[in-house]
């Protein structure tokens, strides 16, 4: 498998690809939506409400931790997560820049 050569980017386009790529799963945007939806820490079990086994649900919760969209605290045997508002609000500002282009008036095609 070739070398995704992110330094050859900008730190901004590194950034946005991030951003995209967590976006890229179903499962990813449904965690999310769960978060937003109940607007408090979720300390359930999102395999129930999402409906995927543990190990994928670990895994997309993992991504999502480190691109730092989400917190998560434990406590006891039971992991609560939510929406680290001022990240989220970061991404936003930085997709919202990204995709709020105009695009050109020439007629290129």
């Amino acid at each position: 498998m070739g070398l995704a050569k992110t330094e050859m980017f900008t730190d901004l386009q590194n950034e946005i690809a991030l951003y995209a790529k967590v976006f890229g799963h179903p499962a990813r945007v449904a965690i999310l939506q769960k978060l937003f939806a109940i607007d408090a820490c979720y300390c359930g079990d999102l395999v129930n409400e999402i409906g995927l086994a543990q190990p994928t649900i670990s895994q997309h919760l993992k991504e999502l931790k480190h691109l730092g969209l989400i917190k998560g605290n434990v406590e006891g045997t039971s992991v609560c997560y939510c929406i680290n508002t001022e990240k989220w609000t970061k991404m936003k500002e930085v997709m919202i820049q990204f995709l709020d282009q105009d695009i050109p008036k020439a007629d290129c095609c």
